[in-house]
């Protein structure tokens, strides 16, 4: 895994880096009022981003706009002098484990170390990815199963992580977002759970730096339509035009921009986006003493209501290697992880839509797609199904969720291992 660039959590951060002071080449704000040290690390003249490594070891990433007219030349003349960057699989966090026994041990409930960038995975998908687990099937696993022995002390108490932060913010299309959870990981207080427990305990074993589990979602919705991502272009299905991204019922084609007072393809995933957004770029709200983070994976749990359309069955595959990418590129994290889970109860083999959106979940894993080989990786999650299906949220049976959030953690940890 190669380094990920450097966030910081408003442009106050920015303003103070720009006082730093030591060696190397001195760089000058836009305004000509703030100077700071540093060595040119990387150039994307794509997206107009400049990463600079600072006197003690760090890097910033910034838009060109922020530097002097000079700056930007000296950037622009000497980018393509740089040396590549370091090689694939190697990851600025140093040793990442994902043997299950170390994921899954009882943590020993210190504080991350804050010196390190805050290491996002960001949640998606509809209503199983909220989480209707009831937690009173959890505290029978745990008491009479003795399962998940890492969510309680020697007390029986639920235990709570001070090295992961448990966040969830959710919105109904683009509209603003209302935060649902911003606390440490536990299961205290909580009537209801999702995946997140089992991915948030699995990830905060396997890395050796703070974690935030940041879920972005609702429910009821599809990839085909409320989650359709950008560069989705509209198709002929039957003999009827289907939107591509930001196209509505009556303008299936769309016009690029947001169609105002209605709701259009891809309504969703500009809300969930901007959601989760707004969450780091207010890093400090949400995780304390945050000052930096790295969007370091994507988890998906989704697919029911796209059972219900053909049209969005058929197409389902294209569209999630677009969401894949569209996620990655609208977080500037080219290098992140994504993990996604298919429907608990379906098949391999099965018929019918459900089947082809089993067969496309299962298409886009690294050992199938070449071109997400070693960051990409699906969970086929029947096994660890108690019961129901998606739409009946699997009865409300929280081993589920627990079960497919361990394996989806397990998953994340071996792509950001290898």
């Amino acid at each position: 895994m190669k380094p990920y660039h450097k966030r910081f959590a408003s442009a106050a951060a920015l303003a103070l880096l720009l006082l730093t002071g030591a060696e190397a080449r001195t760089w000058t704000s836009a305004d000509g009022a703030k100077t700071f040290e540093g060595e040119l690390r990387s150039f994307d003249a794509a997206a107009g981003k400049v990463t600079v490594t600072l006197p003690n070891g760090k890097s910033i990433s910034f838009m060109q706009d922020k530097l002097s007219a000079e700056d930007i030349a000296f950037v622009k003349e000497n980018a393509s002098k740089l040396p590549a960057s370091g090689p694939a699989g190697k990851s600025s966090l140093g040793a990442i484990t994902a043997d299950p026994k170390e994921l899954f041990k009882k943590h020993d409930g210190k504080p991350a170390d804050m010196s390190k960038p805050v290491q996002v995975f960001i949640l998606m998908g509809q209503s199983n990815m909220v989480g209707l687990g009831n937690v009173g099937t959890l505290e029978e696993a745990v008491k009479t199963k003795s399962k998940y022995p890492y969510l309680i002390d020697e007390g029986g108490a639920w235990t709570q992580r001070m090295d992961v932060r448990n966040v969830f913010v959710m919105c109904s299309g683009n509209s603003p977002a209302n935060d649902q959870h911003n606390d440490w990981m536990s299961v205290s207080n909580r009537n209801r759970t999702g995946p997140e427990h089992g991915i948030g305990h699995a990830l905060g074993n396997a890395i050796n730096a703070p974690v935030m589990i940041l879920k972005s979602c609702i429910g009821n919705r599809s990839l085909g339509w409320d989650l359709l991502p950008p560069g989705s272009e509209s198709y002929k299905f039957k003999g009827e035009t289907q939107a591509g991204y930001r196209g509505t019922a009556a303008d299936p084609e769309g016009k690029g921009e947001r169609a105002a007072g209605e709701w259009y393809a891809g309504c969703q995933y500009d809300g969930d986006v901007a959601a989760a957004k707004k969450v780091l770029e207010n890093l400090a709200a949400y995780y304390p003493e945050g000052k930096s983070y790295e969007v370091a994976g994507f988890f998906f749990w989704q697919g029911e209501k796209d059972c219900g359309s053909e049209a969005h069955a058929e197409r389902y595959e294209k569209n999630l290697i677009q969401f894949i990418k569209a996620l990655r590129k609208d977080f500037d994290a080219p290098n992140s992880k994504f993990v996604l889970a298919t429907l608990g109860e379906a098949k391999k083999g099965e018929g019918g839509t459900k089947g082809e959106i089993t067969d496309a979940q299962m298409a886009v894993d690294g050992k199938k797609n070449k071109e997400f080989k070693g960051n990409v990786a699906t969970v086929f999650s029947n096994p660890f199904c108690h019961g129901g299906s998606g739409n009946s949220h699997y009865d409300g049976n929280a081993e589920t969720y627990m079960d497919v959030g361990e394996a989806m953690g397990q998953a994340m940890a071996e792509l950001l291992k290898n």
